[in-house]
């Protein structure tokens, strides 16, 4: 046991000292000039421990490479993942590339030092799926971040919608009612990017530029209709207020018909640990006393 905590020990301090003087060597401003954010400011802490634990060796080792892959194509992907995912205030592209190509090298590596130093016995295809794993695991979690969000607006679009609806009747206008509702809400996706809404019609964005802009970030068919019927209104100059509660009414029927759907869903997805593990042990218990009464003779 001593020996295998002093084999790690070892490798563990040889694999610090590689990367201290690899990052003494290779430190450079590129990365400073790479890194450009809209805003001017430092990118905010990720709620992923492993890319902010990934950041450091991104900047020292990948990100100028990651600057050399100048597909249009796959940049503008890539970009409207980060966005849709909410983390464009967490990484920008070249980092998103930056991460695929640190793990895709990365963790490979790791496993056939790992293969070579204890002699695990790992297969040569494991080695090839780790490559492959960790140049997924930004789009991972990128699709989770964008799955959590899509929940959280779903949830929340009828409640607000109502509440605009209310404050438009009240007398307020439509972005005096959007302002009120983000100065209320706290912890939701749905009054973050509305309030991006508002800091885009204050540096001079026309309204209905700074909401399709939103639904361009959340990419959710509800938000898109809900901004376009909204649009409509403004152009058409129909009653804010009653297309509000018209959206309210349609939201509530849709979230209804998803609900019946997940339930029909989940009744037909209990059949499976019912086949797999009910049924056999309600033949076990009928049909044992049979096959023994058939193999022993009721001795």
């Amino acid at each position: 046991m001593l020996e295998l905590f002093l084999l790690f020990a070892g490798l563990g301090l040889a694999a610090t000292s590689v990367y201290l003087f690899t990052s003494a060597l290779l430190t450079n401003n590129y990365d400073a000039n790479a890194l450009a954010w809209a805003s001017g400011k430092e990118p905010v802490k990720s709620k992923s421990g492993f890319i902010n634990f990934s950041r450091p060796l991104v900047h020292n080792f990948t990100l100028q490479h990651a600057a050399r892959i100048k597909s249009p194509d796959y940049r503008k992907r890539v970009e409207k993942k980060i966005m849709t995912a909410g983390l464009s205030g967490e990484l920008n592209v070249d980092e998103f590339i930056g991460l695929q190509i640190l793990w895709g090298l990365g963790a490979p590596l790791v496993l056939i030092v790992l293969n070579l130093t204890l002699a695990l016995g790992y297969p040569n295809w494991l080695v090839v799926a780790m490559g492959f794993v960790g140049m997924g695991f930004p789009h991972f979690h990128a699709s989770r971040q964008t799955k959590s969000r899509y929940t959280s607006v779903i949830a929340d679009l009828p409640f607000f919608i109502d509440l605009l609806a209310l404050s438009t009747e009240a007398g307020l206008d439509f972005i005096g009612a959007i302002q009120r509702i983000v100065e209320k809400a706290e912890n939701s996706v749905l009054a973050e990017e509305l309030g991006t809404v508002l800091k885009d019609i204050k540096l001079g964005s026309a309204r209905a530029d700074s909401l399709k802009a939103f639904a361009r970030r959340l990419d959710i068919p509800e938000i898109t209709s809900f901004v376009a019927v909204i649009n409509d209104a403004d152009y058409t100059g129909a009653s804010i207020s009653q297309v509000l509660k018209d959206q309210s009414t349609q939201m509530r029927l849709e979230r209804f018909v998803r609900a019946e759907k997940a339930g029909a869903q989940a009744s037909q997805l209990m059949l499976v640990p019912m086949i797999l593990f009910v049924m056999p042990a309600v033949f076990i218990v009928v049909f044992a006393p049979v096959i023994l009464q058939f193999f022993y003779g009721g001795k």
